[in-house]
């Protein structure tokens, strides 16, 4: 079955015992044998001695059906040479170079390199960190033929192992596929040696959870002192808190020109033409929020294009911009953990103030429209699930329900 030999060439599936992995399993490997010489092409699987001996017999189907597809990979390869007159390593390692010796971490840098020069910059970033994430538990030189269903469940543990969230992991999965799909779509994955689908790895779903702050917290929150640099992380979280939930980005590159009158004037640049209709969101600038920006942003000198705060440049580009703010989420986030840690509060983050904002909003009897409209979400739909479910103070006063059953109140 997994045996071909044709004008002094052969080919054989082998059980590779020169070196064993960490998990105490040797790799799978097709050998091609020519003129003395071996040279081995990996299957993405990997046994123990006594699996390799009951191979293929008590082989799982899904295991053998990929080892198959790359043992008639490379013996198709192999017979078109030999029924072409000639036969190379060299030819045949050209010949399988463009389909299942790319590895992952190759393809991966391509897509980055693509991202950067259309200007992509959250799609490469988000290449970029997963690439780092795989690196971290594969190395660097993964064949695409190693991307099976028990290689992407180890990865997956792997990644909660190091306390990634739900949600992260669901991200790099899901660009780990995305190249899987591009190389099944040029043929260099094989149908049967593509691992995802039922029955095989289904990338996990992100919890979606956006922990909204209660209103006692958010009170300790605001009255909190420190030392500069973690008052300087609650002030920025309490910004974006009191501009409608405003993201970072846009909120660190803020203009003169967005004050108008009491108010602060911008369109989300996650919106920026995704909308037929650009989306104008106002948020009333409070004399907290002046306050904050006095603290640590600049003055107002006239110039309509000064930025509010300090962290901004008029020469930064995309990805300088990017990086900017990353590096200030990321200062932020310390900050807020560790006021969090002292307050007595549970562990919050920058993302933490617009659904705070949304929720507070909610909790307190405001029409849905006008929450959706300070969001600047496009519709009434996409405000309703972004407040699907009751946030911890509201099933707090539900759970008291249950408990308080004083038997002077109407009732049974």
């Amino acid at each position: 079955m997994f045996k071909y030999s044709r004008n002094g060439v052969s080919v054989l599936v082998v059980l590779d015992r020169r070196r064993a992995k960490k998990s105490g399993l040797y790799p799978v490997k097709v050998e091609v044998v020519y003129r003395r010489r071996q040279k081995y092409y990996p299957t993405g699987q990997d046994m123990s001695e006594t699996e390799w001996m009951c191979f293929p017999a008590r082989t799982s189907m899904e295991v053998a059906a990929m080892i198959d597809d790359r043992f008639y990979r490379v013996k198709s390869e192999v017979d078109i040479m030999l029924r072409n007159g000639s036969f190379s390593f060299t030819a045949l390692a050209t010949n399988l170079g463009k389909g299942t010796e790319r590895t992952v971490n190759e393809i991966l840098s391509s897509m980055m390199e693509e991202f950067r020069t259309e200007g992509r910059v959250n799609s490469y970033y988000r290449c970029r960190s997963t690439l780092k994430s795989i690196e971290r538990f594969a190395g660097n030189d993964i064949p695409l033929s190693d991307i099976t269903p028990h290689w992407l469940k180890s990865c997956e543990a792997f990644w909660r192992g190091e306390g990634k969230s739900a949600t992260t992991v669901s991200i790099y999965m899901k660009t780990l596929k995305s190249i899987v799909n591009r190389a099944f779509r040029d043929g260099l994955v094989g149908p049967n040696a593509f691992p995802y689908g039922r029955g095989r790895y289904v990338v996990p779903a992100g919890n979606g959870r956006k922990r909204a702050l209660s209103r006692s917290a958010i009170r300790r929150i605001i009255d909190y002192k420190g030392e500069p640099r973690l008052e300087e992380s609650r002030d920025l979280w309490l910004f974006s808190y009191l501009c409608n939930g405003i993201n970072f980005m846009d909120m660190l590159y803020l203009k003169y020109r967005n004050v108008v009158g009491n108010e602060i004037w911008f369109v989300r640049s996650k919106t920026k033409g995704t909308m037929s209709e650009t989306r104008q969101i106002r948020a009333v600038f409070t004399e907290e929020m002046r306050r904050i920006v006095a603290r640590w942003g600049n003055a107002d000198d006239g110039n309509p294009d000064t930025f509010l705060f300090r962290y901004a440049a008029p020469y930064d580009d995309a990805f300088a911009a990017v990086s900017k703010v990353r590096r200030v989420t990321s200062m932020c986030n310390r900050g807020l953990a560790k006021i969090a840690s002292e307050i007595g509060i549970p562990k919050f983050t920058t993302y933490s103030a617009r659904h705070s904002f949304a929720s507070v909003l909610k909790w307190s009897g405001v029409d849905i429209a006008f929450i959706s409209e300070s969001l600047g979400h496009s519709s009434l739909s996409i405000t309703e699930h972004y407040l699907a479910g009751s946030g911890e103070e509201e099933r707090r006063k539900r759970a008291k329900i249950l408990t308080d059953l004083n038997p002077g109140k109407s009732g049974r």
